[in-house]
C-alpha cells in the first residue's frame, strides 16, 4: 500500500466545517466582533445586537472588575508568578481563591486550573486507572470526550439524560469494575451548554447507593447562573452533598480565564499532585487570580445581577415559545431556537438576521444537530434589556416567515441573500 503524506488528510475540505471555509470563514465561522463587550458590538463595521457571549451576569465590563484587572496588571504584571505552581508558581492569592470557590460550592477544598477545557481533560485522566470504568452522558462536551479518550480502561456512554439507559450502563460498569478491581465514575454536565437542558442530577444521585459510583459534574454553564445563590446546578436540585467532584469555569459567569475543581480534601490533594496539565504548566498569572477573586466577590454579594439575568431569560424564552418557536428542553439561560431547513437555508437566515435586522446569534448545524435541523443559539445576559428582547422577538418572527416563504432557499452556502 502506498504511503500517504501526513498533511494530505488535513485538507479542510475533508472536515464537516472545513468544507465551508472559503465562503464562511470570518462570517459564519471565526467571526470578528469588535468594541467593548456589551449587548451592542460591531460586526463587519455595523452595530449588532449581540446574543453570542457567555457573559451571563454582566461582569465582563463591570467597573469594579475592570479596575481590579487593571490594578492587578499594574501591580504584578502578567508574568508573575513564574513557573508551575509545584515548583515556583504558588501564591497565597491562588490558595485564597481556591478556598473561597470551594466554600461557595459547599465543598471542603478546591484546586485552581489554568483553563476549563484543559482542566476537565486532565481531571479525567488523573482520576481513572486502566481498571476503572467511566460512564458518561452521550451529549457530554468535547472536553469530557477528549478526557475519556485518554482513558485506557473501559468506558460506557448512556443516552442523553435517559436514566434507564444509565442504569443499563451502570450494571455493565459495576460488573466490569468487580472483575478488574476498579471503581466507577459517572460524568455529566450540570447545564448542557449547547441546548440548555439540565443534567438529571436528582435521579443520578438517587442511583449512587444502588450502584456504588462516584459522580463528577461539569457545571461550566451552571456556575453563577443556577441555584438559589448561583452556586450551581447541584444547588438548584438540592444534591450538593451527593456530588463528589464539582467542576466550574471562569469563562462564563465569571467572564475571565481559568477553572476549578472542588471536592473532599484528600481527593483534591491527590489531583494537585497528579494532574499533569497543571504540574507541568505555568501558574495562572496574578491579574487573572486577583480578577477572579473580585468576580467571585461580586457574584456572591450582588444577587440582583443573577436575578436580572433570569428576568431577561424568562421574557425572551416566553416570547419565543408564545410565537411558536421550538426551544427544545432548555431550563437554563442557554436558549436554542430550532428550525427545519438545510445548512444553506440556515446560513441565509443568519445573514438576514445580521445584515438586515442587526441581530448577531450563533448558528449550529449538522453534525452537532441532526441533518435538516438549524439551531440558532441565543445567550441572554444581565446587561441585555427588555427593548433588546422585543427587538429580537420581532426579528425572529420575520425570519420564520421568510424561511417558510422560501426566501432562504439555496443549493449551497453563499454570502448572497435572495432579494
Amino acid at each position: 500500500m502506498k504511503n500517504i503524506d501526513l498533511f494530505d488528510k488535513m485538507k479542510m475540505t475533508n472536515s464537516d466545517l472545513g468544507k465551508y471555509q472559503k465562503v464562511g470563514h470570518g462570517y459564519f465561522i471565526f467571526p470578528k466582533l469588535e468594541g467593548e463587550i456589551a449587548p451592542i458590538m460591531k460586526f463587519k463595521g455595523k452595530d449588532v445586537l449581540n446574543w453570542s457571549l457567555n457573559n451571563y451576569i454582566g461582569l465582563a465590563n463591570h467597573p469594579e472588575v475592570r479596575k481590579a484587572d487593571a490594578d492587578a496588571a499594574k501591580d504584578w504584571g502578567l508574568a508573575y508568578p513564574m513557573g508551575a505552581r509545584m515548583m515556583s508558581g504558588q501564591t497565597s492569592y491562588h490558595e485564597d481563591l481556591e478556598q473561597k470557590l470551594a466554600d461557595f460550592v459547599n465543598k471542603e477544598r478546591g484546586y485552581l486550573l489554568n483553563f476549563g477545557y484543559q482542566g476537565i481533560v486532565s481531571i479525567i485522566d488523573s482520576l481513572l486507572s486502566r481498571n476503572d470504568i467511566a460512564v458518561y452522558d452521550s451529549d457530554s462536551h468535547a472536553s469530557i470526550v477528549d478526557g475519556l479518550r485518554l482513558h485506557i480502561g473501559k468506558r460506557y456512554v448512556y443516552q442523553h439524560n435517559d436514566m434507564e439507559s444509565l442504569e443499563q450502563q451502570l450494571i455493565r460498569a459495576k460488573k466490569q469494575a468487580k472483575k478488574r478491581g476498579g471503581g466507577v465514575l459517572v460524568i455529566t454536565e450540570g447545564v448542557f451548554g449547547m441546548e440548555g437542558d439540565l443534567g438529571n442530577l436528582k435521579a443520578i444521585t438517587d442511583l449512587k447507593e444502588k450502584f456504588d459510583f462516584r459522580l463528577l459534574i461539569d457545571d461550566a454553564h451552571g456556575f453563577g447562573t443556577m441555584g438559589k445563590t448561583g452556586a450551581g446546578t447541584d444547588e438548584h436540585f438540592g444534591v450538593q452533598d451527593k456530588v463528589d467532584l464539582y467542576f466550574g469555569t471562569f469563562a462564563k459567569s465569571m467572564a475571565g480565564i481559568g477553572a476549578f475543581i472542588a471536592g473532599k480534601t484528600e481527593i483534591i490533594d491527590y489531583l494537585q499532585y497528579n494532574m499533569r496539565s497543571q504540574m507541568f504548566a505555568k501558574s495562572l498569572p496574578m491579574p487573572m487570580v486577583i480578577g477572579a477573586l473580585k468576580r467571585l466577590e461580586l457574584l456572591k454579594s450582588h444577587p440582583e445581577l443573577r436575578e436580572k439575568l433570569w428576568v431577561i431569560v424568562k421574557a425572551l424564552q416566553k416570547g419565543l415559545i408564545e410565537a411558536g418557536f421550538n426551544l427544545g428542553k432548555t431550563e437554563s439561560p442557554v436558549t436554542p431556537v430550532f428550525f427545519e431547513g438545510s445548512v444553506a437555508q440556515g446560513t441565509n437566515a443568519l445573514m438576514d438576521l445580521r445584515e438586515n435586522y442587526g441581530i448577531f446569534t450563533s448558528i449550529v448545524v449538522y453534525p452537532v444537530v441532526p441533518k435538516g435541523t438549524i439551531m440558532l443559539r441565543i445567550i441572554p445576559t444581565a446587561v441585555h434589556t427588555m427593548e433588546h428582547v422585543e427587538r429580537t422577538l420581532n426579528a425572529f418572527k420575520d425570519i420564520a416567515k421568510n424561511l417558510k416563504a422560501g426566501k432562504y432557499d439555496a443549493d449551497e452556502v453563499t454570502l448572497e441573500l435572495k432579494q
